[in-house]
């Protein structure tokens, strides 16, 4: 049987690297989707555009 070793050292490396492809992944696809949504005018029901809720106006202005 072979047996490797692994110090703390290497492990933190693996996981480290692990957890940064998992990272890179999920943000690029989100981008993706978005950037593909975007060509085809899709955009999705529970976005909130926050500008439509700002008063431009005085409420003493009538």
């Amino acid at each position: 049987m072979i047996s490797l070793y692994f110090d703390p050292g290497t492990g933190a490396l693996i996981v480290q690297f692990l957890a940064a492809a998992v990272a890179g992944f999920v943000l690029f696809y989100k981008t993706a989707i978005a950037k593909i949504k975007s060509v085809f005018g899709i955009k999705n029901k529970n976005e909130e555009d926050y500008l439509d809720d700002i008063d431009t106006k005085d409420s003493d202005d009538k």
